[in-house]
């Protein structure tokens, strides 16, 4: 019994700190949007943009056509992304529009540097997406159509898609006002936005991926094993010229271990074939708990 109270404690601790970061992320990406892009006429992309063109016209609350926009795209995008995933995207999205017209109720402008704006806009913007996609909830709009295209080009980052998505709308933008300047500023915030959430995401290259071909395989795997404390996994492989058999090691390290294993190869093995590349993503024992796939 107390063992099952422990377990729902902790679930119910992880959706507090889940809901926490949406509401975090939220603010920040709200403050992107109201302390400098549109302080300074800097499109967004995204629903998030089209929402900034009406308002040019309408003067109508952004965070509320935010709200009113998504609503079809959330009763279309329910059944392919999952009943859970759309209730957290729900709560970001009403959280994220909620907090750029309270933001919008106490303007302040940070700077009026375009520079300046673009460069911090776009931090901000992409640290607080990033956050809230890590808790497993979007802010909708072109975020939903991101996820969306994943699920049929899944080696294209998150982040990329955003980037696609939100130059469409910052063209349109600039070809409806004649706002080439602010549009192009826009792109670099946009690109420092796409960057960002990758990170938050999935890390700056956070883990790198080795492969290792030598005749002294068996020395090289005890050091990664003994020494660096990583597993290896054995692969057969044979050579495409000479037609040897060879051991093909590999591994997964942390990128301040590159250096030392760079080393330990060239002391063991000097002819050894080293193959060294970023892993984006890294889940199991020594890095990223399998339960935080999403």
């Amino acid at each position: 019994m107390m063992m099952f109270n422990k377990i729902k404690f902790n679930g119910a601790l992880r959706t507090l700190i889940k809901i926490a970061a949406v509401l975090f992320g939220s603010f920040l990406y709200a403050a992107a949007i109201q302390y400098f892009l549109i302080p300074n006429d800097i499109p967004m992309g995204g629903i998030s943009g089209i929402a900034m063109i009406i308002n040019r016209f309408t003067d109508w609350p952004v965070g509320i056509m935010i709200i009113a926009m998504n609503v079809p795209l959330f009763l279309i995008s329910a059944k392919k992304l999952g009943v859970q995933f759309m209730v957290a995207s729900l709560f970001g999205m009403i959280a994220s529009s909620v907090m750029i017209d309270v933001l919008a109720a106490r303007p302040h402008v940070l700077t009026t540097d375009p520079f300046l704006t673009c460069i911090y806009g776009g931090i901000l913007l992409g640290i607080g997406l990033g956050i809230v996609y890590r808790a497993g909830a979007t802010t909708g709009g072109s975020d939903i159509i991101a996820k969306l295209m994943r699920k049929k080009y899944a080696h294209i980052n998150l982040g990329t898609f955003i980037l696609i998505i939100d130059i469409l709308i910052i063209g349109t933008y600039a070809i409806v006002f004649d706002k080439w300047e602010s549009a192009l500023y826009a792109l670099i915030a946009m690109f420092l936005g796409s960057k960002l959430i990758d990170i938050v995401l999935y890390g700056a290259s956070a883990s790198k991926m080795c492969y290792i071909i030598s005749d002294h395989s068996e020395e090289v795997k005890s050091f990664i094993l003994e020494k660096l404390d990583k597993g290896v996994t054995i692969l057969d492989g044979y050579g495409g010229y000479s037609g040897d058999k060879k051991k093909v090691l590999l591994c997964v390290i942390h990128p301040r271990q590159i250096v030392e294993i760079r080393a330990a190869v060239k002391n063991i093995a000097p002819d050894a074939f080293i193959i060294i590349t970023d892993a984006k993503e890294v889940f199991g024992q020594g890095f990223s708990d399998v339960s935080d796939i999403s």
